[in-house]
């Protein structure tokens, strides 16, 4: 089972971009749930939802403590909340900055995680660009389906036309499909400096 959990504030999306990757995985015919964690959701107040995938029914239900992904949407939690908590060795991360994981102040802690499972993506540039509205999680699902492969563009795109029919749907399938290419390019030049560190 793949265990997904998603951080931000209030008012981001948070629970919407839970729910629209259920959708996605429901669509590539897996098995999917989505909930929020039940507290404050306030404008501005910390938020975290959750997703589940798997190719069985799933009936667990409880919160996810030991997530195999995180999807991070306000890079200020980071010295909040303990975003990385539980996170499993072979894990995910995706954070939306245009900063590096070392000048966001947890170059430490990425250390301990797999490189090319790490990645960073200004997604409320790329949604103001889009949408007009710092809105990130579309975007973000956009970059989690480059860093992953876990879910597919397709998919993603099929999820949020689904979600927001008309020009707001198109919108943000154009912004996803810009955040997947700057996650790819990403994850090529990781690749690269890795062969030129190899051949040295």
């Amino acid at each position: 089972m793949l265990q997904i959990r998603i951080h931000g504030r209030g008012g981001q999306g948070v629970v919407t971009a839970a729910e629209l990757l259920a959708v996605a995985a429901f669509e590539q015919g897996h098995h999917a749930q989505a909930f929020p964690s039940f507290g404050s959701e306030r404008t501005g107040a910390p938020v975290v939802a959750f997703c589940r995938i798997d190719e069985r029914e799933i009936r667990v239900r409880e919160p996810i403590l030991a997530p195999d992904v995180l999807i991070v949407q306000d890079p200020t939690l980071l010295h909040q909340v303990d975003v990385f908590q539980g996170l499993q060795p072979d894990g995910w991360v995706l954070i939306n900055s245009r900063r590096t994981f070392d000048e966001l102040g947890v170059g430490e802690i990425a250390q301990r995680f797999r490189h090319e499972r790490l990645a960073t993506v200004p997604a409320t540039e790329i949604a103001l660009r889009h949408l007009g509205r710092p809105l990130p999680n579309a975007v973000l699902l956009g970059g989690f389906a480059a860093l992953s492969g876990l879910v597919g563009l397709d998919a993603v795109s099929h999820a949020l036309r689904e979600r927001f029919p008309g020009k707001v749907g198109e919108a943000n399938v154009a912004a996803a499909a810009e955040a997947y290419d700057f996650v790819q390019q990403e994850l090529r030049q990781l690749q690269e400096e890795a062969r030129h560190a190899a051949a040295d």
